[in-house]
């Protein structure tokens, strides 16, 4: 067996292309014509010999090469490849131990903000530096506890946001998930159990009137409102197409074709990710031909411009949020119907007293197929199917307005 003075001695004689002085179990060290020593431990695979590096001497010990050979020997035992695992830990090494929370958030961010919308990734960059870096920003990963974390989003309920202390665990959740694979000490997700220390969040329904006859009065109101064309319209087509409210104010008369009734809403204008925006199709929406006489009776008044409902001030705009919401104010129903809530009005009543296919209800919609095969192979729009549907739903709608079709009997 080696000595330290043997290993601090050693040297290659000349014409040599290397020295090698065996101590134990396979470990040896290795001298180089410039004088450079490595500790090996030679290794067995198939009938082949390999070697494993264990280190530079002096940097690494006789005493310390001894204990990695011994490390090494138990890995093999326990049927792990020592090459693979000296690997994986000089991998490890590569990655700061002292990691901070900022900065592995900031790096998770790095790689997850292209894929989302700018929205969701500005408000996700805004919750960070509010609400978590502030507090244990400039903790080290592995020393951050789970009261610490829970204390920082106690802070957020403090202040009333139950909805935003929900989002935050979330994202302090994903930042966890993609440190640890790299963590350089096992630990578990500290977000782990946290929910249940919050505030429950259930989410809020936007108001939505389900009751056929209410709907019928809201429906004459619709009908006799007395606000100005533009808005008049947009709050008329509303309940007919039951799309999102973005979508409608901001509709423009390059994607309708009225003598085809269709409107074909670009995918980069659809609540989707950046990615399906730009890879998705557009959404078509079959028009009723009530909403198709909306439309044309409106053309003349704004069929010149880009939107068509344009804002008072500037025509460049489209008219603002608040313009439908302040009209079903306006009529008494602001409490009871949101502008979003007619999507659940026809979500629910198209089932309920019309008995539509949900599929067809989910495709008018623009929701995200939920079945076992999912959207890569169901494909379906059911066009021809949600034209009938459409146009059955708007003739609902004005019956419920004349106060007819409201009770449904059935046959004895």
């Amino acid at each position: 067996m080696l000595t330290d003075s043997e290993c601090k001695n050693a040297t290659c004689p000349p014409g040599k292309k290397r020295e090698r002085l065996t101590d134990a179990g396979g470990l040896y060290l290795e001298v180089s014509p410039a004088g450079s020593k490595r500790w090996f431990w030679k290794t067995y695979a198939d009938g082949k010999e390999g070697r494993l590096a264990l280190g530079s001497y002096p940097k690494v010990g006789l005493s310390a090469a001894r204990k990695a050979r011994d490390v090494a020997k138990l890995h093999k035992t326990e049927g792990r490849d020592p090459v693979q695992v000296r690997k994986a830990e000089k991998l490890k090494a590569t990655r700061p131990s002292d990691d901070t929370f900022k900065a592995v958030a900031l790096e998770w961010y790095g790689k997850q903000a292209p894929q989302w919308s700018a929205s969701h990734a500005e408000r996700s960059l805004r919750q960070l530096e509010r609400d978590l870096f502030p507090w244990i920003g400039n903790r080290a990963m592995i020393d951050i506890d789970a009261m610490e974390l829970l204390a920082a989003l106690q802070k957020v309920e403090e202040r009333g946001a139950i909805e935003t202390a929900d989002w935050v665990l979330m994202l302090a959740r994903q930042v966890w998930d993609y440190w640890l694979p790299t963590a350089t000490v096992q630990q578990r997700n500290i977000t782990e159990g946290l929910k249940g220390r919050l505030t429950p969040y259930r989410g809020k329904n936007f108001a939505a009137i389900l009751d056929p006859a209410r709907m019928g009065g809201l429906m004459r109101a619709i009908k006799g409102y007395k606000g100005g064309l533009i808005v008049r319209t947009a709050l008329q087509l509303t309940p007919y197409l039951y799309q999102r409210p973005g979508n409608l104010r901001m509709m423009e008369w390059a994607e309708l074709d009225l003598d085809a009734a269709l409107w074909i809403i670009p995918s980069m204008k659809m609540k989707r990710t950046k990615l399906e925006k730009e890879q998705g199709e557009a959404h078509t929406v079959p028009l009723p031909t009530q909403a198709v006489a909306l439309l044309r009776s409106i053309q003349p008044l704004t069929g010149h411009g880009v939107y068509v409902f344009p804002g008072e001030r500037s025509h460049d705009r489209p008219v603002s949020d608040n313009s439908v919401r302040s009209a079903l104010y306006a009529l008494g129903f602001g409490k009871e119907q949101s502008w979003h809530g007619f999507r659940a009005s026809a979500r629910t009543m198209l089932v309920d007293e019309l008995n539509i296919d949900w599929q067809v209800i989910e495709a008018n919609l623009a929701h995200a197929k939920k079945d076992a095969n999912g959207t890569s192979y169901n494909r379906t729009k059911y066009i021809k199917q949600r034209f009938t549907m459409i146009q059955e739903w708007a003739d609902y709608l004005d019956k419920l307005a004349m106060g007819a079709d409201v009770i449904q009997f059935k046959a004895a």
